[in-house]
């Protein structure tokens, strides 16, 4: 099963080389929705500091879900979906690999830009290496969380708005410990309590979401 776990990852990630417009386009817009808000709000930063933790994790959130509608779409439309779900390896397994090729092309960017991004913020030392870590725990499981949604959105019109109206409410735990752990190492507070919460909604997150995704993947196509 390992091999059929790298051959989709493999196979998903040659397919997202092949169109990097789609995965320029989710770092490009985290980079502009972060950038924004300095011009916004003003140059202070008194002002921008206090912000740091939410807006950018608002933005990863925001730039992760542009890709989710992709997630599925391509091998609906070409028929290799249907192969995948007749494949003799299980279903999840499959869904599984293509999380976290989706998170490689499009949540790690983001992890490895947010440092950057960060400094126009104040953020620097033990606050920006908690932000790394958290964006790091935490936007897997924002593609996992997503994979459901566009499972049971695929194939249907406006799909893109219907799996905001259904993913959003379930990532409200991610970004208030995600945040909140950024803005515990600015405080001077421990935020091993809030990466502790998010390393188990990691966990709960890969095992659940790949077969609620499997399950709504049969529901769509049947």
């Amino acid at each position: 099963m390992g091999s059929a776990l790298g051959w989709i990852i493999r196979r998903d990630l040659v397919l997202a080389l092949r169109q990097r417009t789609d995965v320029l386009t989710t770092v490009v817009f985290f980079v502009i929705v972060v950038s924004l808000f300095p011009l916004g709000v003003g140059p202070e930063m008194d002002k921008l500091r206090p912000l740091a933790a939410g807006v950018l994790w608002v933005a990863a959130l925001l730039a992760s879900m542009l890709s989710l509608g992709r997630l599925f779409a391509a091998d609906y439309a070409d028929g290799s979906l249907e192969q995948l779900l007749i494949a003799p390896q299980p279903l999840s397994l499959l869904v599984l690999g293509k999380i976290l090729a989706q998170w490689l092309v499009s949540g790690l960017p983001l992890v490895l830009i947010a440092p950057v991004l960060g400094v126009q913020y104040d953020l620097t030392g033990a606050p920006l290496l908690v932000l790394v870590l958290s964006l790091l725990i935490g936007t897997p499981v924002l593609s996992s969380i997503g994979a459901v949604g566009a499972a049971l959105t695929l194939g249907l019109r406006g799909g893109g708005v219907l799996i905001a109206l259904l993913v959003l409410p379930l990532y409200v735990p991610v970004i208030i410990f995600g945040a909140g752990a950024v803005e515990a190492a600015q405080s001077g507070v421990g935020p091993e309590g809030h990466l502790s919460l998010l390393a188990a909604f990691l966990m709960l997150s890969l095992v659940i979401g790949p077969l609620a995704a499997a399950t709504a993947l049969r529901i769509s196509v049947e």
